[in-house]
Order: structure tokens, then sequence, then C-alpha cells
């Protein structure tokens, strides 16, 4: 294995179990340090021992670096497949689902409040066997994660297009995750906002709103043409620091959206698995297309789509019903027409 696989691949598997973002830094920084070094000075330091004199290697990465150089798996890999390698879901439990996908419409980079490069998001999704994905950063108001400005969100879009000559024919389209603002508006300019591929529309600010004005405040986001995917519509953190259901009129906002042909997300992060079961299954009885979505802000977390598609098995979500599914042909017509793929 060569170091720059090794390191990032070690920084994949950490990213899958979560780890805090400093630990995945120092492998995917030296892997940026040692893809850039001449091959034969990168044996040379091995030999003389210099290689930890690099900045940007520790000791930790120093000898993964060394042992891949010497044609041995690195010990601390070795341990991290044995422990985070495996299946992330027990037996078959959403297997088929995940073999169906096609794409993610959630995922983040480091121009909001994501840990990698659009492009090395990018990778990974091609990697893991998507055609297509959806680059989605915050809009500005979420300033705690650095959200895109409609100044930075056209630049984000030149840089788009670059990537898709790099990598075709995978696809990486054009989004954002943007804020429902108290009143149900959006935060961005109509104008870019109908410019983009996909818009998912999410809450996260006053999540303990009365039912009544966040019922009417998620009725103006779906009914909005501009929107495509209501995001994380609880708003529940199950781990960590809990966070409680935002409160509204379920029944009354999974018919706008059905109505309107705006997807419910079933959003796959462990630390979200929002819509619970009880609205996913109310949401299917209503009629709602879905969207089962990473979340994505890190490479290895792009994998957990997965809990997502044990969950809509389990509720017996089909799959035509499920956006994620479709090639980028038909998301594109309907995000453009409303109209869905022939059964």
């Amino acid at each position: 294995m060569e170091p720059v696989e090794a390191l990032e691949r070690i920084a994949f598997l950490l990213e899958r179990q979560g780890a805090v973002p400093y630990r995945v830094q120092a492998f995917r920084t030296a892997a940026t340090v040692i893809g850039a070094l001449p091959r034969d000075e990168l044996h040379q330091r091995a030999r003389n021992g210099s290689l930890g004199r690099l900045k940007g290697l520790g000791p930790k990465t120093t000898r993964v670096v060394e042992e891949a150089l010497a044609g041995v798996r690195p010990v601390y890999l070795a341990h991290l497949e044995e422990e985070a390698g495996g299946p992330l879901v027990d037996g078959e439990q959403g297997q088929r689902l995940r073999r169906a996908l096609r794409g993610d419409c959630h995922l983040h980079s480091d121009w909001s409040d994501g840990g990698s490069p659009v492009e090395t998001m990018a990778r990974a999704a091609r990697d893991l066997g998507h055609e297509w994905c959806v680059l989605t950063d915050h809009s500005p108001r979420l300033t705690v994660a650095r959200g895109l400005t409609a100044e930075r969100l056209r630049r984000q879009l030149s840089l788009v297009a670059e990537v898709n000559e790099q990598l075709a024919p995978f696809r990486l389209l054009t989004g954002i995750e943007c804020d429902i603002l108290d009143d149900g508006s959006l935060d961005q300019e109509p104008e870019l906002l109908e410019q983009l591929d996909v818009v998912v529309a999410s809450v996260h600010s006053a999540l303990r709103m009365d039912e009544g004005p966040m019922t009417r405040r998620l009725l103006a986001a779906v009914r909005n043409p501009l929107v495509d995917v209501l995001g994380h519509c609880t708003g529940r953190q199950i781990t960590g620091k809990p966070r409680p259901e935002s409160r509204f009129d379920a029944g009354e906002v999974f018919a706008a959206c059905a109505e309107q042909h705006t997807a419910v997300e079933i959003n796959c992060r462990p630390d979200r698995l929002d819509p619970p079961r009880r609205l996913l299954r109310q949401a299917l009885a209503a009629g709602c297309l879905f969207a089962v979505d990473s979340d994505a802000h890190a490479p290895g977390q792009l994998d957990w789509q997965i809990y997502g598609c044990a969950r809509a098995e389990e509720c017996g979500v089909p799959a035509d019903r499920i956006i994620t599914t479709w090639t980028e042909r038909q998301l594109a017509t309907w995000t453009g027409t409303g109209r869905t793929p022939r059964r």
C-alpha cells in the first residue's frame, strides 16, 4: 500500500467512526505533505530517518509512512480496519436499498463547516459508487458554520464546474443547505437559488418555536417552488448534547410536501437519524418522496447513508420514492418540472 493511500484510508475510517476532527486532520495533512514530496526524496528520508522532521508529520503518521514504504501494512491501519472498517449495520439491513442509491443530496465541504475540500468530497462520493452528489454548504445566516454569502456561493459554482471537468462522468451538482428563517422565507437570494441544481431547506434556529408558528414556518418553506428537499425536519439530536424534536403539525407539513413534490430528507447522521420512525411512516402514508442523505461533513461520513437505508427499509419506503436512487437526468427533470420517473 502506498503511504498516501494508507494515510487517507486511516482518515476515512476515523471519519466514518465519528472521530474528533483534529485526529483526522493529522492524517489528511500528512497525506498532503507526502503526496507533494518527490519519490526519491521520500525514500531517502525514510532511509536516513528524517521523515519525522517534515512539517505536518508526527510520530504516528511518520510510522505509518515508514511501514507502508517497507511493504508492511501499517499497524495502526490494520487496527482501525478491525475496529471501524466492518459493516455499520447488522446483516443485510439496508443493503438492498444502499445498492440502489445513485447519489446523495446533502454534503458539506470546507467552504462552510465541512473538513475537506470540495474535490476531496466529490472523489470520495465517486469512489463509494455514486454517479452524482450535491454540494450543499450552509447559507449566510449560519455564521457559526461559515455560511456562504451570495458572492462566495457564486465563486463556488465556478469551482464545481472545474471539479466536474476533472471527474467526469461523475457529476457534482450545485446546491445549498438553505436556512429556513423564522417566517419561513429562505436565507439566500432567490435569483441565485434558481441557478442551483438542488436546494435543501432546513431549520437551524428557534427550534423550540411553538407548534403553530413552526408549522406555518415549515409550510412556507416546502411550498416555495425553489425548495426541493426538507432537511432533518425535527432538528433533533439523539447523541452528544441531546435536543428534543421541534413541534409542528406533521400531517399538514407532509401533505404539503406530497402536494408540492418536496422530498422529505431521511437524514443519516447517527446523531440525528431524522425523522424518527413514526414520522417517517407518516410521511410515507402521506405520499411523500424521500432523499436518503448522509449530511456528511467529511469523506468517511458519506458511508453513513447505510443508516438511513436501514431505517427506510424497516419502514417500508419503496426505492422508487427515494430521489437518491434516481439518475442525474431523472433528478433534473423532477426539480425542473415536478415529474417523477415512470414506475
